[in-house]
């Protein structure tokens, strides 16, 4: 057990929560995820490996699929796939028309009974389990993502938290490994107005090369040199009193929401949102990992958004100083969620957009951060979640992973796509033989409501573009219904 010595200033965040080990006020321990632990062996069913990642048979691919929903999904998926379909539906959803009673309920009943229940993983804990329960049947995990944002105040941050609270909870319940994380996001238990804030001064902190910011924690780098500065046009004014209370009690949240997840033997990742409070919950985030992540076990994830510019760099210089540092880093790296708005607001400001000029650039700044991430990995460095709907990524992935001699049983490498999106390639890297996850968003519909317009938003493009996948069940739905005639 190894014991890490931090500052004062740490501790002070710490006291309540941490566990220390001996008589010294100036150190404690913290007991890594057992990532080596492995289930009870009557649970576990040993993948099928294969040498490469081969996504032409369809009755292999989907052998663990029920016809009933391998048909639902087909018709799901293309009625996303119709562009104007999501067009008009993201218009109903954001107008008055909800407005109206009667036509609001027929409204959200329609969204409930198809795009909910193929996206989200139900309303509640138990719903998410059972969908869990389904997954590992079929040989994939889940990742737990109770589907809150944007609280308003300490009250509902502290509501939230205990929400979070309740979903780790729940993983004990399910088999061991069937929950490869819990997600949460920062602005569940952190008002995005602070985030905002505390976003500012790190940015100008950074810009002025000046380090005045009494409250700041140690973490790892946050910015580069090519991050969007233009939220910060001036010296924003120093946190209040009252402000520098509530990022401490923030602090404790996301502390406390770690110990939870470490005394369940479960990772917590956190998801990224927009470059305007990015900076901030990247400062939670790897906060947190310096006393958190440590033998080469990530307890806490930080996400890295490759259509943005200054991902790649941010991710090398965050690497580079965890290395240094001995922080194991825990990386989910994505494409990003929010292309619109932000360049929407770059543009209104007349300043170039954050994002990848090119679809291409971001599949190739994806690929290169990948890669990158895999041989930390190879080298005992750190460990990935690789959640991408790219086939082409996938299958890059994979070879890279068998040329580094990445172990199918190491569970420093995960694949992962949204529930209910890109099955062909979740089973396809399961049949490959790796670790395979789902993204499990669950909650009151109401609360989902921006996370399925983020999916609309987000997926309108690769909804259409991935006609492979509606293609290969309708290969398979043909095979099973050409069977049962003949």
């Amino acid at each position: 057990m190894a014991t890490r010595v931090v500052s004062p200033k740490l501790l002070q965040n710490l006291r309540y929560f941490i566990r220390p080990i001996n008589s010294a006020p100036s150190s404690f321990t913290v007991s890594p995820i057992n990532f080596t632990e492995k289930p009870d062996p009557t649970i576990i069913k040993p993948p099928t490996t294969t040498s490469t990642l081969d996504l032409g048979d369809v009755k292999e691919l989907f052998s663990s699929v029920p016809t009933t929903k391998l048909l639902r999904s087909s018709i799901t998926l293309q009625m996303a796939a119709l562009e104007p379909m999501v067009d008009l539906g993201m218009w109903v959803l954001n107008s008055r028309i909800m407005e109206t009673p009667g036509l609001r309920e027929v409204i959200l009943g329609t969204v409930k009974h198809t795009f909910f229940e193929h996206f989200c993983a139900g309303e509640n804990p138990d719903d998410a389990c059972q969908a869990v329960l389904k997954l590992w049947d079929a040989g994939l995990r889940g990742m737990l993502d109770y589907g809150l944002e944007h609280a308003a105040d300490n009250e509902s941050c502290d509501r939230n938290l205990e929400g979070f609270f309740q979903t780790v909870e729940s993983t004990k319940s399910l088999p061991p490994s069937s929950v490869s994380s819990v997600i949460a996001k920062i602005t569940a238990i952190c008002p995005p107005d602070l985030l905002k804030r505390v976003s500012d001064l790190l940015r100008w902190e950074y810009r002025e090369n000046s380090s005045s910011l009494p409250w700041k924690l140690d973490t790892l780098p946050i910015l580069s040199d090519c991050s969007p500065f233009y939220h910060t046009l001036e010296k924003p004014e120093p946190l209040t009193p009252q402000e520098e209370h509530d990022l401490h009690l923030a602090h404790q949240r996301l502390l406390k929401l770690c110990q939870k997840c470490l005394e369940a033997n479960v990772p917590l990742a956190i998801d990224a949102e927009d470059t305007s409070i990015q900076p901030s919950i990247d400062y939670f985030t790897y906060s947190a990992a310096i006393v958190y992540n440590k033998d080469n076990n990530p307890v806490i994830f930080g996400t890295i958004q490759a259509y943005l510019k200054d991902s790649k760099e941010r991710l090398l210089r965050t690497t580079k100083a965890a290395e240094k540092m001995g922080v194991p880093m825990g990386v989910k790296l994505v494409r990003g969620a929010y292309m619109s708005s932000e360049r929407q607001l770059a543009s209104s400001l007349g300043v170039e957009s954050p994002i990848h000029n090119t679809i291409q650039q971001t599949h190739a700044c994806y690929n290169e951060c990948a890669a990158f991430m895999l041989e930390k990995i190879s080298n005992a460095s750190g460990a990935v979640v690789l959640a991408t709907h790219n086939v082409e990524s996938g299958k890059m992935a994979a070879a890279k992973a068998r040329d580094l001699g990445i172990g199918l049983e190491n569970q420093k490498l995960q694949f992962a796509q949204l529930y209910g999106m890109a099955d062909t390639l979740s089973f396809g890297l399961r049949k490959a033989g790796f670790q395979v996850s789902k993204y499990l968003a669950f909650g009151p519909l109401q609360q989902l409501m921006p996370f399925l317009l983020r999916r609309a938003e987000e997926n309108r493009g690769l909804l259409s573009s991935s006609t492979l996948d509606r293609q290969l069940m309708r290969k398979e739905l043909k095979r099973r219904l050409t069977a049962t005639i003949l």
